[in-house]
Protein backbone atom coordinates (compact mmCIF):
# COMPACT_ATOMS: atom_id res chain seq x y z
CA UNK A 1 0.00 0.00 0.00
CA UNK A 2 1.46 3.20 -0.68
CA UNK A 3 2.05 5.92 2.32
CA UNK A 4 0.57 9.15 2.32
CA UNK A 5 3.36 11.96 3.59
CA UNK A 6 2.04 14.10 5.38
CA UNK A 7 3.88 17.31 4.99
CA UNK A 8 3.60 20.28 7.93
CA UNK A 9 1.48 23.92 7.04
CA UNK A 10 4.15 26.80 6.19
CA UNK A 11 5.08 28.52 9.11
CA UNK A 12 6.58 31.64 8.69
CA UNK A 13 7.39 32.24 11.90
CA UNK A 14 8.73 29.30 13.28
CA UNK A 15 12.79 29.75 12.71
CA UNK A 16 12.99 33.82 14.28
CA UNK A 17 14.60 34.12 17.48
CA UNK A 18 12.07 37.01 18.77
CA UNK A 19 14.36 38.90 21.35
CA UNK A 20 12.95 42.35 21.56
CA UNK A 21 14.85 44.66 23.15
CA UNK A 22 12.21 47.58 22.64
CA UNK A 23 14.61 49.26 20.13
CA UNK A 24 13.98 49.05 16.16
CA UNK A 25 18.18 48.89 15.76
CA UNK A 26 20.08 46.18 16.35
CA UNK A 27 22.95 46.89 18.24
CA UNK A 28 26.04 44.94 17.30
CA UNK A 29 28.17 42.82 19.87
CA UNK A 30 31.35 43.74 21.16
CA UNK A 31 32.83 40.39 19.34
CA UNK A 32 30.93 41.20 16.07
CA UNK A 33 33.49 42.69 13.63
CA UNK A 34 31.45 45.02 10.82
CA UNK A 35 34.21 45.52 8.67
CA UNK A 36 33.45 45.39 4.70
CA UNK A 37 35.30 42.66 3.43
CA UNK A 38 36.85 42.90 -0.28
CA UNK A 39 35.36 41.40 -3.13
CA UNK A 40 37.78 38.40 -4.68
CA UNK A 41 36.90 38.10 -7.94
CA UNK A 42 37.99 34.84 -9.67
CA UNK A 43 40.75 34.35 -11.55
CA UNK A 44 40.23 34.96 -15.43
CA UNK A 45 41.84 32.46 -17.62
CA UNK A 46 44.44 33.81 -20.21
CA UNK A 47 43.35 32.57 -23.94
CA UNK A 48 46.52 31.15 -25.25
CA UNK A 49 46.88 31.68 -29.25
CA UNK A 50 47.93 29.27 -31.18
CA UNK A 51 51.37 30.02 -32.84
CA UNK A 52 50.42 30.18 -36.62
CA UNK A 53 52.70 29.69 -39.41
CA UNK A 54 52.68 32.86 -42.00
CA UNK A 55 52.60 32.01 -45.35
CA UNK A 56 55.13 33.64 -47.55
CA UNK A 57 54.10 36.64 -49.59
CA UNK A 58 53.21 35.54 -53.13
CA UNK A 59 54.28 37.04 -56.64
CA UNK A 60 52.12 38.84 -58.85
CA UNK A 61 50.93 37.24 -61.79
CA UNK A 62 51.29 38.70 -65.40
CA UNK A 63 48.16 37.52 -66.18
CA UNK A 64 46.70 39.28 -63.10
CA UNK A 65 48.32 42.62 -64.30
CA UNK A 66 47.06 42.44 -67.32
CA UNK A 67 43.19 41.63 -66.24
CA UNK A 68 42.89 44.51 -63.86
CA UNK A 69 44.91 47.03 -67.17
CA UNK A 70 42.01 45.50 -69.32
CA UNK A 71 39.73 46.04 -66.67
CA UNK A 72 40.66 49.63 -66.05
CA UNK A 73 40.82 51.13 -69.93
CA UNK A 74 37.18 49.40 -70.05
CA UNK A 75 36.32 51.26 -67.29
CA UNK A 76 37.76 54.33 -68.70
CA UNK A 77 35.97 54.00 -72.19
CA UNK A 78 32.90 53.37 -70.83
CA UNK A 79 33.41 56.71 -68.95
CA UNK A 80 34.71 58.26 -72.08
CA UNK A 81 30.86 57.26 -74.08
CA UNK A 82 29.38 57.88 -70.55
CA UNK A 83 30.58 61.66 -71.14
CA UNK A 84 29.52 61.39 -75.07
CA UNK A 85 26.58 60.25 -74.22
CA UNK A 86 25.48 63.10 -72.27
CA UNK A 87 27.21 65.60 -74.23
CA UNK A 88 25.00 64.72 -77.07
CA UNK A 89 21.93 64.24 -75.08
CA UNK A 90 22.35 68.23 -74.00
CA UNK A 91 22.89 69.22 -77.30
CA UNK A 92 19.56 67.18 -78.66
CA UNK A 93 17.43 69.16 -76.08
CA UNK A 94 19.14 72.62 -76.72
CA UNK A 95 18.66 72.38 -80.66
CA UNK A 96 14.70 71.18 -79.78
CA UNK A 97 14.56 73.77 -77.74
CA UNK A 98 16.41 76.12 -80.47
CA UNK A 99 13.67 75.24 -83.04
CA UNK A 100 10.65 75.10 -80.88
CA UNK A 101 11.91 79.01 -80.50
CA UNK A 102 12.64 79.28 -84.38
CA UNK A 103 9.25 77.76 -85.34
CA UNK A 104 7.44 80.00 -83.14
CA UNK A 105 9.38 83.09 -84.60
CA UNK A 106 8.67 81.97 -88.41
CA UNK A 107 4.98 81.79 -87.78
CA UNK A 108 5.67 85.56 -86.63
CA UNK A 109 7.46 86.40 -89.62
CA UNK A 110 5.35 84.55 -92.08
CA UNK A 111 2.16 86.45 -90.14
CA UNK A 112 4.17 89.69 -90.47
CA UNK A 113 5.26 89.70 -94.17
CA UNK A 114 1.41 88.46 -95.16
CA UNK A 115 0.51 91.36 -93.22
CA UNK A 116 3.16 93.86 -94.86
CA UNK A 117 2.55 92.91 -98.57
CA UNK A 118 -1.06 92.68 -100.10
CA UNK A 119 -0.02 90.06 -103.20
CA UNK A 120 -3.60 91.20 -104.89
CA UNK A 121 -2.85 94.65 -104.96
CA UNK A 122 0.76 94.56 -106.35
CA UNK A 123 -0.08 92.18 -108.79
CA UNK A 124 -2.78 94.30 -110.41
CA UNK A 125 -0.47 97.18 -110.02
CA UNK A 126 1.96 95.31 -111.95
CA UNK A 127 -0.07 93.79 -114.53
CA UNK A 128 -1.82 97.23 -115.21
CA UNK A 129 1.31 99.30 -116.12
CA UNK A 130 2.47 96.22 -118.54
CA UNK A 131 5.28 95.30 -116.82
CA UNK A 132 4.29 92.43 -115.96
CA UNK A 133 2.11 90.11 -117.81
CA UNK A 134 0.44 86.15 -117.47
CA UNK A 135 2.31 83.41 -119.32
CA UNK A 136 1.20 82.54 -122.68
CA UNK A 137 0.14 78.60 -123.19
CA UNK A 138 3.65 78.21 -125.13
CA UNK A 139 6.06 79.41 -122.05
CA UNK A 140 4.32 77.05 -119.62
CA UNK A 141 7.07 74.07 -118.74
CA UNK A 142 5.73 70.91 -117.07
CA UNK A 143 8.19 68.41 -114.83
CA UNK A 144 7.32 65.17 -114.63
CA UNK A 145 7.96 63.60 -111.24
CA UNK A 146 7.43 60.13 -112.29
CA UNK A 147 11.10 58.87 -112.33
CA UNK A 148 12.37 57.52 -109.13
CA UNK A 149 14.78 60.09 -107.42
CA UNK A 150 19.05 59.28 -107.38
CA UNK A 151 21.10 61.22 -105.93
CA UNK A 152 25.37 60.64 -106.88
CA UNK A 153 27.95 61.66 -104.63
CA UNK A 154 31.38 62.65 -105.85
CA UNK A 155 32.79 64.09 -102.91
CA UNK A 156 32.23 61.31 -100.14
CA UNK A 157 33.07 61.77 -96.42
CA UNK A 158 36.54 59.79 -95.53
CA UNK A 159 36.03 57.51 -93.15
CA UNK A 160 38.34 55.36 -91.25
CA UNK A 161 37.72 51.56 -91.56
CA UNK A 162 39.07 48.82 -89.51
CA UNK A 163 40.34 48.26 -85.93
CA UNK A 164 43.01 51.13 -86.48
CA UNK A 165 40.93 53.80 -87.35
CA UNK A 166 38.52 53.05 -84.55
CA UNK A 167 41.40 53.21 -81.69
CA UNK A 168 42.49 56.16 -83.33
CA UNK A 169 39.10 58.05 -82.88
CA UNK A 170 38.56 56.25 -79.57
CA UNK A 171 42.09 57.70 -78.72
CA UNK A 172 41.48 61.08 -80.13
CA UNK A 173 38.19 61.43 -78.04
CA UNK A 174 40.11 60.66 -74.78
CA UNK A 175 42.64 63.27 -75.73
CA UNK A 176 40.56 65.90 -76.64
CA UNK A 177 39.07 65.94 -72.76
CA UNK A 178 42.59 66.40 -71.38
Amino acid sequence: MAETVRRASYDPYRNLNYQYDGSAVRVAQEEEDLQPQPRVRPRERELARPKVAVRPAGKVSLFAVTGFGAVAVLAVLILMSYIQLTTISNQVVSLNSEMTQLRGEEATLRARYELAYDLGAIEKAVTSDGSMSRPQAGQMVYVDLTEPDSVVLYHPDETTDGFWGSLEQIVGSVLSYF
